[in-house]
């Protein structure tokens, strides 16, 4: 997460122990405690708080534009907000709907990832993609089991590949957004929806992407082998993808 310094910037010379707590505790060890709760869930979790307290002040306004950051799309906060007017107030889901409002008008489609948000655009690896997809790290190469979560806009897929290993190696997809497809070489493609997961040995040639009508969400693990590498072949041509189904 991105260090936070608003509490100092505001309050350092008149409340440093404060400022210390809000950034360094609040904003720090809390909220990067995701692998115990994912920030979608966190940021759900204190919109909520936040406008069940009646507070509907600047902060809110912060957390809504944070969710949206953090994967909860347009529709959800719609959903979570309209929820919660029953059972903390009408005026205050009011207040709320005006901030979320002015932080989703920028969205013409809704927001994409899963709990783990979008990324950024898959800029390395986009030559071997049709389409549009975008990367979230979860874990660095350095971890020993490598994740990330991969989103594919509408239609978009990589490119027949190969994960080669002398001993161990594959990948697993985990399946978390969206509806999807795989395909190895030579056999049906599988649909893809949350909740699906997928293990792919080493030596089989594969694909993966969404389907033509809906964003696709999923984690990639590395597994970890000797000799590991990736082979990229051709893309996956619209006269297979057209066909699926």
């Amino acid at each position: 997460m991105i260090k936070q310094t608003a509490g100092r910037e505001a309050l350092g010379e008149f409340a440093p122990k404060f400022a210390q707590l809000n950034d360094d505790v609040l904003f720090g060890e809390v909220w990067s405690r995701e692998d115990k709760l994912p920030l979608k869930l966190r940021s759900i979790v204190t919109v909520t708080a936040l406008i069940s307290k009646g507070i509907v002040d600047s902060s809110l306004s912060y957390h809504i534009s944070e969710a949206k950051k953090n994967g909860v799309s347009k529709t959800e906060m719609s959903e979570i907000l309209t929820h919660i007017a029953f059972y903390a107030g009408w005026p205050n889901a009011w207040a709320a709907f005006r901030m979320a409002k002015d932080v989703y008008a920028d969205c013409d489609c809704e927001c994409h990832g899963g709990f783990f948000g979008l990324g950024e655009p898959n800029v390395e690896y986009a030559k071997y993609f049709i389409g549009n997809s975008y990367l979230k790290l979860l874990t660095s190469p350095e971890a020993g089991v490598f994740l990330a979560n991969v989103t594919f806009e509408p239609g978009c897929r990589n490119n027949w590949h190969i994960h080669h290993a002398t001993k161990g190696g594959g990948q697993i997809l985990i399946c978390v957004d969206g509806k999807g497809w795989y395909q190895e070489y030579g056999k049906q493609a599988v649909s893809l929806e949350p909740g699906t997961v997928i293990t792919i040995p080493a030596g089989v040639k594969h694909w993966h992407g969404a389907k033509e009508d809906s964003w696709f969400s999923h984690i990639s693990v590395e597994i970890p082998g000797e000799d590991s590498e990736n082979e990229w072949l051709e893309a996956v041509t619209d006269e297979v993808y057209d066909n699926l189904g």
